[in-house]
């Protein structure tokens, strides 16, 4: 399983994911938030400074001893504007009705950044804006200004001037203050952060933990064995309980279809058990009837040959009863099989033991530990090397094979133990090798074919393995046992 892929790991990435977008959002919002409220600070103050400012520039036009117009607006502001300047500090442009400029706080009258007329788009705006007063917003080298426009009017207010008020943005304070704030939101959610890893492993943990019982039961689900049912626990999902009920439920449906297909196996074996002793029986009985049949046509009580022939007509009949007395053997040997008596043997003098009987002198044996004991039944395990080793026995023989051999090996491995039976032999033709194993089948002009079908068994009866390696220079038996 890749670790990107697993449940655990999108849970906790999910709940990460969430938190880190969520942080960032907010301080998107915030920052947005931020920036608003500082343009809507800085016209607020722009708006109240020029309205202080109007009041205190009304106030000198009222106490004037001067003719209220616009060409009197320079003599008037002489020295006022420069007082008002500092009172306010906001520097202050007067213009005319025609947008010449008529007098200024700035220190020098020809400083280049004090526009000597206003253009003519602006004095439209501001004669055509409905409170006669426009806020210009504009960036320069870096800064924010924004400037006001509004009437100066007289007492009958009648317009005499334009008053001019450029506004830096200082956003100093408020950026510091959106700074400490990011940072208070950064440690929260730092905090939360780590909280959330903690919380994310604990929880995935915890629902992935019953997924990969079930997973782990599912994988050792078997067929033909007895499955174990997974015992709900206290505090678990209904998703996950509901899980655990649907994979109970279904191992008591497997072990019904177990049994039913066990039972159908085994009906079907002994179908073909039954067929295949009626047709071994009947190959010995019909030469039987044949000299029964013929016996009877050519009895004579006198011939003076009756003894010799009496002696044919008996050895004729006990020959084939020896041929049914096989085959009822064989089947009765394969059929039982199944039964076990498994006891601590060594594995070793138990294989030195079955090789002991076959009167041939190239069998050689090796083994890689002097001694290996496990439990297995004896007579099963010398029934399995004795029909593989008969097998290369026969073929050898059969073949005439120039200086034959035959390889018995045992391996004991850290978790299993293999055992291989190997001869030089011509091999097994590549048509039939995967028929070898199959009950009845069998290349030879004598046998019943059940000798590596109850080879097979044996192994399997462990829970072993076995594989099939033959070619033109020999065979090869390889069986593999788990050890208990």
């Amino acid at each position: 399983m890749k670790f990107h892929k697993s449940l655990r790991f999108r849970i906790f990435f999910a709940m990460l994911l969430l938190l880190i977008m969520t942080f960032v959002s907010l301080s998107v919002l915030t920052v947005m938030q931020y920036r608003e409220e500082a343009k809507d600070y800085h016209r607020e103050r722009l708006l109240r400074k020029e309205q202080n400012i109007k009041q205190h520039i009304n106030y000198v036009l009222k106490n004037t001893s001067l003719l209220v117009n616009s060409a009197s607006i320079p003599q008037i502001f002489e020295s006022k504007i420069h007082e008002i300047k500092d009172i306010h500090n906001l520097e202050i442009h007067l213009y005319g009705l025609t947008g010449s400029l008529l007098k200024s706080s700035e220190s020098s009258p020809f400083d280049q950044a004090i526009p000597r007329r206003l253009n003519d788009t602006l004095l439209d705006l501001l004669l055509n804006a409905p409170k006669k007063q426009i806020i210009h917003a504009f960036q320069e080298d870096g800064n924010g200004y924004q400037s006001s426009y509004s009437y100066l009017t007289d007492s009958t207010f009648k317009p005499i001037a334009i008053l001019h008020l450029p506004y830096i943005e200082d956003d100093g304070f408020m950026t510091k203050e959106l700074k400490e704030n990011l940072f208070r939101m950064a440690l929260l959610y730092g905090v939360m952060l780590l909280l959330a890893i903690l919380i994310a492993y604990f929880l995935s943990r915890f629902i992935t933990r019953s997924l990969q019982t079930v997973s782990q039961k599912i994988t050792d689900t078997q067929l033909l064995e007895r499955n174990q049912k997974i015992q709900v626990e206290k505090g678990v999902s209904t998703e996950i309980a509901q899980l655990i009920a649907a994979y109970n439920h279904m191992i008591d449906q497997l072990e019904i279809s177990a049994a039913q297909l066990a039972l159908g196996e085994r009906q079907a074996a002994w179908r073909e058990m039954a067929k295949q002793v009626a047709h071994e029986i009947k190959n010995p009985l019909t030469p039987m009837r044949l000299t029964v049949q013929s016996f009877e046509r050519k009895f004579e009580p006198s011939d003076p040959e009756i003894k010799k022939k009496l002696a044919e007509y008996s050895a004729t009949l006990i020959q084939q009863i020896d041929t049914m007395s096989e085959i009822a053997s064989a089947f009765a040997t394969y059929a039982q099989l199944p039964d076990q008596k498994n006891r601590a043997i060594d594995l070793v003098s138990t294989t030195k033991l079955a090789l002991d009987i076959f009167d041939v002198s190239y069998i050689e044996f090796s083994s890689n530990v002097q001694e290996l004991t496990m439990p297995f039944d004896k007579s099963q395990l010398i029934r399995l090397l004795t029909n593989l080793v008969k097998n290369s026995i026969q073929t050898l023989q059969h073949e005439q094979t120039e200086h034959p051999k035959i390889e018995v090996v045992l391996r004991a491995n850290e978790n299993t133990v293999d055992l291989s039976v190997s001869d030089n032999g011509p091999g097994i033709a590549a048509e039939i090798q995967s028929r070898v194993f199959e009950p009845k089948f069998t290349t030879k002009s004598k046998g019943m074919g059940l000798g590596l079908a109850m080879v097979k068994t044996i192994v399997a009866s462990y829970k072993g393995s076995i594989v099939l390696e033959s070619s033109a220079t020999g065979t090869r038996f390889d069986m593999r046992f788990p050890k208990p």
